[in-house]
């Protein structure tokens, strides 16, 4: 996934691979969730994040990046093609996840139902509003999100949860300890056999 926290990861990532390289020349990089409505070549697209930082950077083949589209006529069509290229390959792996502040996950909104496959949904009001100031996206233009949906996500062989900050930390203590419900998405880790998460001091403050 993209955003703030995982930009971190990411980082730490490429420079563990500049000081000690893993072949990467059969890793294939599949981007949680995509901005729609936007320029792939947006900075603030998923798709430019993770071209720059993590396929270019670990040098994984461009044929390897497997991405959502921004703009689209069928997006339901083509978020079933990219969980057929998913499947094709084996399945996820390895899944890293950034906690959203309303504890979605990826484009999976609180009220998500935890069966949901990969959809087009909605975004924050408050992120819409500054992607489109930041992207010059018309209020013509319907902005949201193509996701993986919770359903693919949980099918992930292991997930590496991050968090930091204290404007999360109330988030966090919902996710971890309080009840497993649609209305805190993220909440469903609690029930993933192999997932790891990851946070600052500031981000477990209310643990």
């Amino acid at each position: 996934s993209t955003g703030r926290t995982t930009g971190g990861v990411h980082k730490a990532l490429a420079d563990i691979h500049a000081a000690h390289p893993l072949d990467t020349s059969k890793m294939t990089a599949f981007p949680l969730d995509e901005v729609t409505g936007v320029s792939p070549e947006f900075p603030g697209s998923c798709y430019y994040m993770i071209l720059h930082e993590v396929v270019i950077p670990l040098g994984i083949p461009l044929e390897h990046f497997v991405y959502l589209p921004t703009r689209s006529d069928n997006f339901p069509e083509d978020c079933k093609a990219f969980v057929g290229a998913l499947a094709a390959r084996g399945g996820i792996d390895l899944m890293v996840l950034g906690l959203g502040e309303n504890g979605h996950l990826g484009f999976n909104q609180p009220g998500t139902p935890f069966g949901q496959s990969a959809w087009h949904s909605w975004m924050m009001p408050e992120l819409e509003q500054r992607l489109r100031r930041e992207s010059g996206t018309g209020p013509d233009v319907r902005m949201g999100g193509v996701t993986l949906g919770i359903l693919e996500i949980m099918q992930s062989r292991k997930i590496v949860m991050a968090a930091n900050g204290a404007h999360k930390a109330a988030m966090v203590k919902a996710m971890l300890t309080g009840p497993v419900s649609e209305a805190v998405p993220a909440s469903i880790l609690q029930l993933h056999p192999d997932c790891e998460v990851i946070l600052d001091p500031a981000a477990a403050a209310e643990l």
